[in-house]
């Protein structure tokens, strides 16, 4: 019951009372308000908050539009009969009362029921502007996650920016970075966020821009397909062994087994890769594409699964372009709000060890074909396929799983842009704002990364340049082919 006033008389004493002043109707304007619905010929008192709405005669609406706090009823009666030429009845003042009452508006007799009364007409809380489902995960690292399960976003925020959001639409937007202790341009900057992650009520996350067409994003380009989310939760369940203990460490038995025995036949699998180089060559780069997309795309099955297994959202998964080499790709962004770094490692490993799963498993099944078979060669491509995935995705250089994975292990979000940073503040001087823990991170991950790159675009320049230098007719042509692609499609503005 959320009453706003207060009709109340007092008829504790047995003899006649001296004359009290009249008192007036209460004040319902701070909470409701009388309307007239549009193309309707209908009344109603409805609460400033939307809820609860009840319907009115046009007398019953005339009167509570009275109600002001100031009005008594003699005064009302007067006014009604200037409107309408005809008196007020005592009745309908009375029945106006009793509707209140009833709907929980007006309470009456008794200074105990009135001062619950007063206790109630406090003004509600105000609505939060946030979304309903948006919540907060507290990290063991001392920050917090505000989580938006309903576009798969979140944003990483100390305690200041947490008291701050929390004080949204409660207090003025001007006052709110005194009161927490941070600068006006951080809680813009945090709006920002906010508004970009799509918290507030009514908000959607802003579509990336489209990039013009360059001939290099064939190399590399993703195509969504659809969210996975709904249809992975049975599976996730049915599964739920595979992320037992048991089945983990027995796991790691088959894959030392395989590997000691892979060792043991390292010289018989390394001739027949050299086999097959000499004799088939072009032959196998179909077959060979094909093992390494089977590969990546139970791979991201697996990140898809793990995630949902530990309560994540899987809302993206798609076609993955490297290369030119098809595969499926998985958006597991929302890992990143599991706290426990176990569970982030495992989503992130998990794709990694279904590619060794893979690998082991091709080279027991090459093991025991027969010699020349095509079952055979098809396992040995799977081997390898699965192999060559690992050594890919787990070099923590490049933004793949071994990058991920280190993220995941040591907690540090962003490890490299951070580690060319603390380098950079080194060198000029500045205060060092990361944890003394990391320095020995951020010093051995940076050097690494810098060589890589120097590796990687050093080896590119140099096929570059060789390649123009024989062939020169070729590499014209794509560079005029290049220069028409920008020319007859220029970037869209809009």
């Amino acid at each position: 019951m959320s009453p706003l006033g207060v009709f109340a008389m007092s008829l504790s004493s047995p003899l006649p009372p001296p004359s009290p002043p009249e008192i007036t109707c209460p004040d319902l304007r701070p909470y409701w308000q009388v309307g007239r619905l549009q193309n309707q010929q209908k009344w109603v008192l409805i609460a400033k908050t939307g809820q609860p709405c009840y319907e009115l005669t046009p007398t019953e609406a005339y009167i509570l539009q009275h109600f002001t706090g100031e009005c008594t009823p003699t005064q009302l009666q007067t006014q009604y009969q200037k409107q309408f030429k005809t008196p007020l009845q005592d009745t309908q003042l009375d029945e106006i009362f009793n509707k209140l009452l009833q709907w929980g508006i007006l309470a009456e007799e008794g200074e105990e029921i009135a001062e619950e009364t007063r206790e109630n007409t406090t003004p509600p809380p105000p609505e939060s502007p946030l979304k309903e489902n948006v919540h907060w995960i507290e990290h063991p690292d001392g920050y917090w996650i505000l989580r938006n399960p309903e576009d798969v976003t979140f944003i990483q925020v100390d305690g200041r920016s947490k008291q701050a959001i929390e004080l949204i639409g409660k207090t003025s937007s001007a006052q709110i970075p005194n009161q927490v202790g941070i600068t006006p341009a951080q809680f813009g900057y945090l709006m920002q966020l906010m508004t970009a992650t799509a918290m507030f009520k009514g908000t959607k996350p802003p579509k990336p821009p489209k990039k013009k067409f360059t001939p290099l994003q064939l190399l590399f380009f993703k195509l969504p397909l659809f969210n996975p989310d709904p249809y992975l939760g049975t599976p996730a369940r049915w599964l739920s062994w595979i992320w037992t203990a048991p089945f983990f460490y027995t796991l790691l038995a088959f894959l030392g087994f395989s590997l000691v025995w892979g060792l043991e036949a390292k010289a018989e699998i390394l001739q027949m890769g050299t086999t097959l180089l000499m004799t088939q060559r072009a032959i196998l780069i179909i077959p060979f594409i094909l093992c390494v997309t089977f590969v990546v795309t139970l791979h991201e099955f697996a990140h898809a699964l793990t995630l949902k297994h530990y309560g994540g959202i899987v809302h993206e998964m798609g076609f993955l372009f490297m290369l030119l080499i098809p595969a499926a790709y998985t958006n597991t962004t929302d890992s990143y709000c599991l706290v426990k770094r176990q569970q982030r490692a495992f989503v992130v490993g998990g794709g990694v060890l279904c590619q060794i799963v893979i690998a082991a498993i091709a080279f027991w099944l090459w093991h025991f074909s027969l010699n020349n078979s095509e079952f055979k060669t098809l396992s040995y491509l799977l081997m390898v396929a699965g192999l060559f995935t690992v050594a890919v995705n787990l070099n923590p250089m490049v933004k793949f799983d071994g990058y991920h994975l280190a993220v995941a292990i040591t907690g540090i979000n962003n490890l490299r842009d951070r580690s060319f940073l603390f380098y950079r503040k080194l060198f000029t001087g500045k205060p060092l704002e990361e944890k003394p823990q990391h320095y020995s991170i951020f010093a051995i991950y940076a050097p690494f990364c810098f060589l890589y790159l120097i590796f990687i675009f050093g080896s590119i320049i140099r096929l570059v340049v060789y390649t123009i230098l024989d062939h020169f007719t070729i590499t014209a042509l794509l560079l005029i082919l290049a220069w028409a692609i920008y020319y007859f499609f220029p970037r869209n503005n809009n």
